[in-house]
């Protein structure tokens, strides 16, 4: 999930000693494994719920332990690692990364944001006469960036560099929309105490940033406290995580034998948490929730508005909104494609996008309570998400070839 390659630089795991390893290469080099560990979870769960132990996966999940189920606690607190990374690699990248402009936050940025327009207009346009429906309207604007690097990754050179870069830096953006989203429009009724005491220690970790603080020791303490007051004041617990991201600092003071930028708490806190997060943590998620019945339900549930929005959103709500900012923004002469990637390759990349499996479970747990809605919003989910993973690999396989063909050079006899 950690995202930063120089254009022209191999994807390779290899360094020079001494030399600073690339979060991106790394992540590129995992990216695809990791995207088919989340995927053959994904598969066994969906397995697992329609076997005979489906009885026995259900009752685990809502076995409480201490105050919370054990599905609330993967939700609640496992997650808030997980966007706790999030946060780490949205504010590594504005600050110091592939973000860290605005003539590179342009094209990415214009692609995030038409990305998660075209989707939810989609899916209001289907359920427009169904007001309870509407409350889903995000969940096909989230691009699951594990799953979406992951297949991008298998096609190793035949893809540019430049191409990953564009994808990893929209999909870092369209976390941050989805932040917002959550934070704005999934909170429930507020706790003033908890959350006024959630300031203070929030404000507590802002001095410790100011202070350099370089041990990470006090900022994972305020940040399990910071925690425990979030949940405690209605607003979604995970975006505790985002909240202790933004104040681990990136830098430290200059001319200290600590200031090099591997050496960062950011840094440093990033890379202990990549592999877990990727191998562990979002898997547990993926299992936790991608299971759903199918016994009972009928061939109407693949074809009714709620199910059609989400899955359409993601196929062709994505295709549209990535693909046609990126088409209005070239012709226009505002910004150029990624460096030697075609249309078509493109093309593909926007329908990779239209992968939403991990963000988008977490918004349709959040938008709907009902379980019955929770498993169309689900079928919608992997629908849409397996049609525009494969069809983008298609494009990508497709276009890649025909570019490789084209490159060949061409030998006359004289």
């Amino acid at each position: 999930m950690n995202f930063q390659l120089r254009e022209g630089e191999p994807v390779s795991s290899t360094s020079n000693p001494g030399r600073i390893n690339s979060t991106l290469r790394k992540f590129l080099d995992n990216g695809a494994s990791g995207g088919l560990v989340l995927m053959a979870v994904a598969l066994l769960a969906i397995i697992t719920a329609n076997s005979p132990l489906a009885e026995d996966y259900f009752h685990i999940l809502h076995v409480y332990i201490g105050p919370l189920s054990i599905q609330h606690w993967i939700n609640d607190a496992l997650m808030a690692v997980f966007f706790l990374m999030v946060g780490l690699e949205i504010k590594r990248e504005m600050l110091d990364g592939q973000l860290s402009s605005w003539s590179r936050r342009v094209l990415p940025g214009a692609a995030a944001a038409g990305g998660m327009i075209c989707p939810a207009l989609f899916y209001v346009l289907l359920n427009r006469d169904n007001p309870a429906a509407l409350q889903g309207w995000a969940i096909p604007t989230a691009t699951d960036i594990a799953f979406a690097l992951g297949v991008l990754s298998l096609f190793g050179s035949r893809v540019p560099t430049s191409l990953k870069i564009f994808l990893a830096a929209l999909a870092i953006i369209d976390d941050l929309g989805a932040v917002i989203v959550i934070a704005l429009f999934y909170t429930a009724d507020l706790n003033l105490v908890a959350l006024i005491g959630a300031g203070l220690v929030w404000g507590s970790l802002f001095i410790f940033n100011k202070m350099k603080v370089k041990v990470l020791w006090p900022y994972l303490v305020l940040g399990a406290v910071l925690w425990v007051l979030v949940f405690a004041s209605g607003v979604h617990a995970t975006l505790a995580g985002v909240m202790l991201a933004l104040m681990i600092p990136l830098k430290l003071t200059p001319g200290t034998p600590e200031a090099t930028p591997e050496e960062s708490p950011l840094h440093r806190l990033e890379h202990a948490l990549h592999k877990p997060v990727a191998f562990i943590i979002v898997p547990i998620f993926g299992f936790a929730n991608a299971g759903v019945s199918l016994s009972g339900l009928s061939l109407s549930v693949f074809t009714e508005p709620l199910t059609m929005g989400v899955a359409g959103g993601l196929f062709f709500g994505k295709l549209i909104g990535v693909f046609g900012v990126v088409a209005v923004l070239v012709k226009l002469g505002v910004a150029q494609l990624p460096a030697q990637a075609s249309w078509g390759q493109v093309a593909g990349t926007a329908l990779l996008c239209g992968i939403g499996f991990t963000m988008s479970l977490f918004i349709g747990l959040l938008a709907f309570n009902d379980p019955a809605v929770q498993d169309h919003v689900k079928i919608g989910i992997l629908m849409g998400s397996l049609v525009s993973g494969l069809s983008g690999a298609l494009i990508l396989t497709l276009t890649s070839r025909r570019q490789t063909t084209s490159q060949r050079p061409v030998h006359t006899t004289a």
